[in-house]
């Protein structure tokens, strides 16, 4: 199973969490589309990387959206000369949620020879030229975008020895060596790519990352970080089932709480307590962390 769709599974869960609310959290997915048939960022203009959780928040909640305008404004794009590693990969699980049938004629072969592009010596990906280094999060992305396109990536080990670079002394990961300590969401993409390249987990990141559980529910992005946010809560949750680690129930109460802290009428979730937007990633994140926690 890809990481689209195993996102996408546990994100379904989350719809079904929503209850009376999930109309209106439908409503403000149909209002994330732009005229130009693409999801519109926080500044309100067409972006590939918000289609993603535009794209993927009507599909977990089965709203409607404008696929033929979505794959007319995809086609400007053409191969993606231009683009960033996050905007390249967003491309590419855009055209894979709508499907193999509609993506044109050699563009997946295009699209991963760019990808390659964004290689590292080390043998990781970012999106940064100027790093010498692989990072997890550029490496995460990478590995969904031959997913999403039907591949495996290339040297898969070197990938790994990529990773290996940016453990940190308390054993987990960020996205650049030499760190004194790991960082959730880093981690959590780590895990990921791990489990999917079908090698073994160490338990002891199961219990760092509980430990970066907030006493108000939720969990941080750093040890020591001042509140919890809503991306590092559906990250670590994310991992955590990967290591089949689990909450208590006080835990789990706590962390719902949170999630339901962020939700605003207007059907769309905040990041975290001190933000003052709504967006359909954020929202997608909640759908994703409630997911999680209906079956903690």
């Amino acid at each position: 199973m890809s990481v689209r769709i195993e996102l996408l599974q546990v994100a379904r869960l989350g719809a079904k969490e929503l209850g009376h609310s999930a109309d209106l959290v439908r409503d403000f997915y149909r209002r994330q589309w732009t005229e130009a048939g693409a999801g519109r960022d926080r500044s309100d203009r067409p972006d590939l990387y918000y289609t993603v959780f535009t794209l993927n928040g009507c599909e977990a909640l089965q709203v409607e959206f404008p696929d033929a305008k979505l794959e007319a404004w995809l086609q400007t794009f053409s191969e993606g000369e231009g683009l960033d590693l996050v905007h390249l990969t967003s491309l590419a699980r855009c055209w894979a949620s709508l499907g193999k049938k509609r993506l044109p004629a050699g563009l997946a072969k295009a699209l991963l020879a760019r990808l390659e592009a964004f290689r590292k010596p080390d043998g990781g990906y970012d999106t940064n030229a100027a790093k010498p280094h692989g990072t997890a999060y550029g490496s995460f992305l990478s590995l969904g975008a031959y997913q999403d396109l039907g591949k495996f990536p290339p040297r898969p080990l070197s990938i790994v020895q990529s990773l290996k670079r940016l453990e940190t002394p308390d054993h987990v990961w960020n996205n650049a060596p030499g760190l004194p300590v790991g960082s959730t969401n880093p981690t959590a993409g780590a895990v990921t790519l791990l489990r999917h390249l079908h090698l073994p987990l160490n338990p002891a990141i199961g219990d760092w990352l509980l430990a970066r559980l907030h006493p108000q529910g939720g969990f941080t992005a750093v040890p020591g970080a001042p509140m919890p946010d809503l991306l590092s809560t559906a990250t670590a949750l994310h991992a955590l089932a990967s290591l089949d680690r689990h909450l208590t129930a006080a835990q789990r109460e706590r962390c719902l709480d949170f999630v339901d802290s962020l939700w605003s009428a207007e059907g769309g979730f905040h990041g975290h307590w001190a933000d003052d937007h709504l967006d359909a990633e954020y929202t997608f994140y909640g759908l994703l962390a409630l997911g999680h926690l209906s079956v903690q």
